[in-house]
């Protein structure tokens, strides 16, 4: 192909950009509002986003508790307190003697009478100590019994036998003595043969006179120090007897008193002890299980030193649990303690529940929160109705004289007065809200009706 030709043809393959320039240089008008208003979208979030950095850093946190809505139909209320429901006697059975147990059989919760067996221990070495203990008593006994009945007729007539002969036999040796005698003087027998009489018929006098003071004895018996000495040590062995049974009889562990069994602090096979007991795993344990007669409650309160006032020896109340808010319960001021808490600034006084079984399907249990409303000396009689709300002590403040709380609402804080009816230990009874607000509790003291807030959490 000639050369030219070739040029032509590349020539022809290029693109022609005048036509592009001239079509393309600038864009639609519909292209370029959509590119503005886009940009200043993002201005005006970028500059919102700033704004809140840096306001919003002195919008004050705030804590909120509800507002517990309260009705009463108890007239002459003085004081309303909580407390907790507590037994009256909690008793912690404990072992009197270190062993294994061997089996248990109760469980929390069981009604147990009083005597029933809970707990055996293994008793194989305190049975054998006690079989030791009878047997040295049995031997003790035997042998006083010996001394006081003295000797027996047999054994004085044998002595006395052993007498006759023995002075029987001195009087033959007297008689040799004698022949002897004479037959020395006459030059008959040697000086040794009366040497010999002479010394027979005095060993055989002493004879005789043993055997005479034993007769002697035998015919009087023992000395009455003997037979002190005897019964001291049949005193002594009975003692022995009598602690190696209370040993043998402490390996049965009895309900001490009817009750209910609140805990149950050992297992088949752990080692129970007497002294000292352990905390680690698998140490020795000091207590069984623990009960106490839950027919016998009582409220434990504390009252603030500025509200003792009002309270006295005996004084009446109406108790209730949060568990059985309709549920209401008789009490009395049964205990004021002698001192009172420096710390908490309170005086802790015990409510004695007149009639825990008031209501057979409600169960009264330790440990339960419990409100006691103290009565006055005349109670004035109200009808049911609304009695205010509960707020805690810390959401209360004085405003131009006036008690008011802060509620928050609508992310402001809004201020709201009050009228206080009644003071608690953790707060106030008041009139002017009706149960569910959210109340402001922690807040800056500056803190002013309708100032935005953030409430935590």
């Amino acid at each position: 192909m000639p050369i030219d030709a070739k040029h032509e043809d590349l020539q022809s393959l290029r693109i022609d950009r005048t036509e592009r320039g001239t079509s393309g240089a600038e864009p639609p008008a519909w292209a370029r509002r959509y590119i503005i208003i886009g940009i200043a979208v993002v201005v005006v979030l970028s500059v919102s986003a700033l704004a809140y950095r840096i306001f919003a850093r002195d919008v004050p946190e705030v804590e909120v508790v509800r507002a517990a809505a309260e009705s009463s139909d108890v007239g002459g209320t003085v004081l309303s307190a909580t407390g907790y429901i507590v037994a009256h006697h909690t008793i912690n059975v404990n072992s009197k003697v270190t062993g294994r147990l061997a089996w248990i059989g109760v469980e929390k919760g069981d009604k147990v009478k009083e005597g029933q067996v809970l707990v055996r221990l293994e008793d194989e070495e305190f049975r054998a100590s006690y079989e030791q203990a009878k047997g040295a008593l049995d031997n003790a006994r035997a042998y006083r019994d010996e001394l006081e009945h003295g000797s027996r007729p047999e054994e004085i007539q044998e002595t006395q036998h052993n007498l006759d002969e023995a002075r029987a036999t001195l009087v033959n040796d007297k008689l040799t003595l004698d022949r002897t005698k004479e037959l020395s003087a006459a030059g008959v027998v040697s000086r040794q043969a009366l040497d010999d009489a002479t010394a027979k018929f005095d060993s055989d006098q002493q004879r005789v006179n043993s055997l005479d003071k034993a007769f002697q004895l035998m015919k009087i018996g023992p000395r009455a120090e003997e037979i002190a000495r005897a019964r001291g040590s049949l005193a002594q062995a009975q003692g022995q007897l009598d602690y190696a049974k209370s040993q043998l009889d402490a390996t049965v562990i009895r309900a001490p008193v009817t009750g209910t069994i609140l805990d149950r602090t050992a297992e088949k096979g752990e080692l129970i002890t007497a002294q000292f007991a352990s905390a680690a795993a698998g140490g020795p344990q000091g207590s069984v299980v623990s009960l106490a007669d839950l027919n016998d409650l009582q409220v434990e309160l504390d009252i603030a030193q500025a509200d003792f006032a009002r309270l006295g020896p005996k004084q009446k109340g109406i108790v209730t649990t949060d568990t059985y808010p309709d549920k209401t319960y008789d009490g009395e001021i049964a205990q004021i303690s002698p001192e009172a808490n420096r710390q908490k600034a309170t005086v802790q006084v015990k409510v004695q529940v007149l009639n825990p079984a008031k209501y057979p399907d409600v169960f009264l249990r330790p440990e339960m929160n419990a409100t006691v409303k103290f009565l006055a000396d005349e109670p004035k009689a109200t009808s049911k109705q609304a009695a205010g709300a509960f707020v805690p002590a810390s959401a209360v403040r004085d405003h131009d004289g006036k008690k008011v709380v802060f509620l928050a609402f609508d992310g402001k804080a809004r201020m709201r007065e009050i009228h206080v009816l009644s003071q608690r230990t953790d707060g106030f009874l008041v009139d002017g809200l009706v149960g569910g607000e959210s109340v402001i509790t922690k807040a800056p003291q500056d803190l002013k009706d309708g100032d935005t807030i953030k409430v935590k959490g």
